[in-house]
């Protein structure tokens, strides 16, 4: 079954049908991974260096949809410093949303860096209305570490010699942080399908053809198994195409 997400006229508000649609499952007992995606018909993630190119104003109202629902925006640093992250900006949509749901005003980005090397002048740090939490593990610099948490950060090991994605999971959900829109990148999101911590993914197929040298939206060692994986629904507007597969069990 194909729904559309947008008529053509444009005649239709869909706001409160997207928001049923993208909503997290009800009374989480544990973490739960949304991935969020956008790549070209050819399987590009970036064009130019970053993924601004392969998005649209439908996109991105879903992206800004997908983060009014989360507790925590994960994201690796490499990828928020190429895409020059801030921290989330308040909205009166975002924040009636988010009060009608229970949800702080804003959720805070969570940075994983293995090295913890966030800038001390990175705008996560001096453009936010709420603190980072940096994910790192016990081989960073402490000298580093300390040095983000004395600029506001919250500083997170989780791992030995690098980042233990499980462990970084419980940390989050020590803070009340379950619903987790995670925003890649390549390395993050294929970590995570290595260690099988994706519930679901939300592709956005862009309806360009891109070639070039771009890689996949997913890096990592390779999981033992393939992870099976179960549409749930397809939307589409303006030619681009909006996927959204759940994790099957068993």
């Amino acid at each position: 079954m194909v729904d559309e997400l947008w008529p053509v006229d444009g005649a239709r508000d869909v706001g409160d049908e997207l928001e049923a649609h993208y909503a997290f499952p009800e009374e989480l007992q544990r973490p739960w991974v949304r991935v969020n995606f956008v790549s070209s018909l050819d399987g590009a993630v970036t064009s130019g260096g970053s993924s601004r190119a392969l998005s649209h104003p439908v996109d991105q109202k879903v992206l800004g949809l997908i983060r009014d629902l989360s507790d925590v925006v994960l994201v690796g640093l490499g990828t928020a410093v190429a895409e020059g992250y801030r921290g989330v900006k308040r909205t009166e949509v975002r924040a009636e949303r988010r009060r009608r749901l229970g949800l702080s005003e804003v959720p805070p980005i969570a940075l994983v860096s293995a090295r913890a090397s966030l800038p001390l002048d990175s705008p996560l740090l001096t453009d936010t209305l709420v603190p980072p939490i940096l994910i790192t593990c016990a081989s960073a610099p402490a000298e580093r570490r300390a040095a983000l948490a004395d600029a506001g950060a919250d500083v997170v090991v989780a791992g030995t010699d690098r980042v233990d994605l499980a462990a970084a999971l419980d940390a989050l959900d020590d803070r009340g942080l379950r619903r987790i829109g995670c925003e890649g990148g390549p390395r993050l999101f294929g970590s995570l399908v290595d260690a099988d911590l994706v519930d679901e993914l939300c592709l956005t197929l862009s309806p360009v053809l891109a070639s070039g040298g771009a890689g996949r939206i997913a890096t990592g060692a390779g999981a033992e198994q393939l992870r099976r994986m179960r549409l749930d629904s397809v939307l589409h507007a303006d030619s681009m195409l909006f996927l959204r597969y759940g994790r099957m069990h068993g």
